[in-house]
């Protein structure tokens, strides 16, 4: 028997590090070739490593949010034959006791300087023995908790995420895959024994506290959030439009059963697709709120072509992809690029070209958007378009009250470059086109 060390690979031109955001094996797991063992993120995307080779997890050099630079060992094995690892080379294998972390062996002069050394997983945990015993465990543990007291549950962020939609404590749940893994077929068996097991019920007291550490995605987003705020002095400026009429034109369109440029139906029209059009057109009478602003440098990078960005929720948390040059977009092109970027998005499948390059952001949370929001401008933008959502009101048309369809737009603008009545001018152009939609087809 030998020892095989699976090293950092190259994940991508030009990237000397990424982030750790996910194991997917743990120490005693038997692997196969083919294998993924981890997943890494770069600012570029999220990269899954296989594992080369049959062989039994000794060490994982790395925990969850660590950066590890590229050619670092993340991984050891214990592998049948000679392996890849040297005995007067072969790192010292960490204990469950350990405090420091392990060292790899000196390289060579002629080779990259070696990354900081990472910290072992600490308590080596044998697997289930088959995926029907992790499963009896599932069953056998209804009407308790599976796991002991102070062990965290091992699931990716579309399960946590899932799992905290549907009001489950994970640490209930007995995962089905690797080590303990919870997957989704875990939650939905979960689910599935009923609501009294799946809920918490009673009145019962909850101390606990779950320690979630910030990662990946979520970390990303945590970060571009804090420099919006902490560098843009906002002013949000809300405004109702009527959309009635914009509302009957829609369903009208949406009837027509006509072919698209490329071929094909043409998609059934939401509402972006005039709010695009709408802002394009307000832009060509105030170019300035089409800008990207390099604080550091005092220099405002105004663009001519209108690349808008529709802010979209994940199960992997918010991304931003780009519909780029809106202003060369009839109506069903922006629609069908908005639904093709969107898709794209959720299947995690976007592209960092589809995901960059807005010059001005659209955000809507459809049905859930509220009276009123105060949008995020997303740095280095001026200006971001918050849709709320829309309802039936009464409205004065100065004999009697009137049912209408109402929309409120809630938009921020970066106040050091976007004065409040620019800011106002904007707006009331872009309500003016959609309270009178058939002037978005005007040219």
């Amino acid at each position: 028997m030998g020892e095989h060390i699976i090293k950092l690979p190259d994940v991508g031109e030009g990237v000397a590090e990424a982030e750790l955001v996910e194991w997917h094996v743990k120490i005693g797991d038997i692997v196969r070739e083919d294998t993924v063992l981890a997943a890494v993120m770069t600012d570029k995307a999220t990269v899954e490593i296989p594992s080369p080779v049959d062989g039994e997890i000794l060490w994982l050099g790395a925990e969850i949010g660590d950066t590890v630079a590229i050619g670092s060992p993340i991984v050891r094995l214990k592998v049948a034959g000679a392996g890849n690892v040297k005995a007067a080379g072969k790192e010292p294998e960490p204990t469950a006791e350990a405090e420091a972390p392990a060292k790899p062996a000196s390289p060579k002069p002629e080779t990259a300087p070696p990354p900081k050394a990472a910290k072992p997983i600490e308590a080596p945990v044998k697997p289930a023995a088959s995926l029907a015993a992790a499963k009896t465990i599932a069953r056998s543990s209804a009407s308790g908790a599976p796991r002991p007291e102070g062990e965290k549950p091992l699931a990716s962020p579309a399960v946590r995420l899932r799992a905290k939609e549907a009001g489950i404590d994970l640490r209930q749940v007995a995962g089905s895959g690797p080590a303990g893994r919870i997957g989704h077929e875990d939650i939905e068996a979960f689910l599935a024994r009923g609501p009294q097991v799946a809920k918490a019920s009673g009145l019962a007291r909850n101390d606990a506290i779950e320690d979630i550490k910030l990662v990946g995605l979520r970390r990303k987003i945590a970060e571009k959030m804090m420099l919006s705020k902490s560098r843009i002095p906002h002013i949000t400026y809300v405004e109702e439009i009527d959309v009635t009429a914009l509302e009957e034109l829609r369903a009208a369109l949406n009837k027509e059963k006509r072919v698209a440029k490329g071929g094909g139906e043409r998609p059934k029209l939401t509402l972006l697709p005039f709010l695009m059009r709408a802002m394009v057109k307000a832009i060509a009478d105030q170019p300035q709120l089409n800008s990207l602003f390099d604080d550091e440098a005092g220099i405002i990078h105004q663009h001519g072509g209108v690349h808008i960005g529709i802010a979209a929720q994940t199960p992997s948390g918010l991304v931003v992809p780009v519909v780029r040059h809106a202003e060369a977009r009839d109506i069903w092109d922006c629609g069908a690029e908005v639904f093709r970027l969107a898709e794209a998005a959720k299947s995690g499948t976007a592209t960092r070209d589809e995901l960059s390059g807005s010059t001005i952001t659209i955000t809507s949370l459809g049905a859930m958007g509220g009276v009123a929001t105060t949008p995020v401008i997303n740095h280095p933008e001026v200006a971001i378009i918050g849709v709320n959502k829309m309802m039936v009101r009464p409205l004065w048309d100065g004999a009697q009250f009137i049912p209408r369809k109402m929309m409120n737009l809630s938009s921020s603008f970066d106040h050091r470059v976007i004065d409040g009545w620019d800011a106002a001018v904007f707006i009331q152009r872009i309500k003016a086109l959609l309270e009178t939609p058939a002037l978005i087809f005007v040219d």
